[in-house]
């Protein structure tokens, strides 16, 4: 099986080796003797802590998610985001909860293990978005649409395991990760959106977390023997339905960009930048998960 939303090519780091934590390094690897922003979130540790063997603990702090104030993202469980420090990883923790998972995700931070059995919690300095009126749809898969029946949470299992196929280079998705995403799919905060072909094979598919007008794409995949292009066919769905009721600001994050996901119009936007898109998008009204598009 085959894997490829922008982390999926991203092998785990080791802790020592962090340094930048980029696809494309574009300064010399150093190591993390940088202080990484103060965690305000119980269990969440700065980097520095880490090698230092010691966390950076606030116990009188809450999660929650960011407030929006002039059109900015103001508060995050990982301290404001101009403390953060200037790389991709911008903190670590041996706590993986949904609710730490949701306010990261509101705050412009996602997961992504690292090794030494601890979560890394990532904001790319260059964020990767696919702008929804710039979807490259090619003749080719133009044609490939129509081969496939589209399905909404049908077989969300199903695209977990194809996502996390161990057999893949650089696999990130482990058991604390599938078991926490299998509980946000039940309470109907993460969405599969599936390509099954007419014999009813799933073929391909992806998920990621949807929060008011973000989707954050976690991964996808497809089966090389019966479903070429089908997760490019599940990305034309996905942003058919974020794009059905034509409100302006949803903001489709795929996190890192890579050569495949810049052939369909991904594009990177500064951290900064990426922010300011998610302090807008974030009161919007959740799409309409309920409908397959085909």
């Amino acid at each position: 099986m085959s894997c490829s939303l922008g982390r999926a090519e991203r092998a785990r780091p080791d802790l020592p080796t962090l340094a930048a934590g980029r696809a494309r390094a574009r300064r010399p690897c150093r190591r993390l003797t940088t202080v990484c922003a103060t965690a305000r979130l119980t269990g969440v540790l700065s980097v520095r802590a880490v090698e230092a063997g010691r966390g950076l603990r606030h116990p009188g702090s809450t999660p929650g998610g960011p407030r929006r104030d002039t059109g900015r993202v103001v508060e995050s469980p990982f301290g404001p985001p101009e403390q953060w420090r200037p790389d991709d990883l911008i903190a670590v923790s041996r706590e993986f909860t949904p609710a730490l998972v949701l306010a990261a995700y509101r705050g412009g931070v996602f997961p992504m293990p690292v090794r030494g059995r601890r979560m890394g919690w990532w904001s790319p300095l260059d964020r990767a978005v696919l702008p929804l009126d710039q979807l490259r749809v090619t003749r080719s898969l133009r044609k490939m649409v129509h081969r496939y029946e589209i399905r909404v949470d049908s077989d969300f299992e199903g695209v977990l395991a194809g996502c996390g196929d161990p057999t893949r280079p650089g696999g990130w998705i482990d058991d604390d990760i599938a078991q926490v995403y299998r509980g946000l799919h039940r309470d109907g905060i993460v969405h599969s959106v599936e390509a099954w072909t007419p014999d009813g094979e799933l073929a391909g598919g992806l998920y990621g977390v949807s929060q008011g007008g973000l989707f954050a794409g976690e991964s996808m995949f497809h089966r090389p023997d019966i479903g070429r292009d089908a997760s490019k066919v599940a990305l034309v769905a996905l942003v058919q339905i974020l794009t059905a009721d034509q409100r302006p600001g949803r903001l489709l994050d795929v996190q890192w960009a890579t050569p495949h996901l810049q052939t369909l119009g991904v594009v990177e936007v500064p951290r900064p930048d990426y922010l300011e898109l998610l302090a807008q998008a974030l009161p919007l009204p959740e799409p309409d998960w309920s409908v397959p598009r085909t």
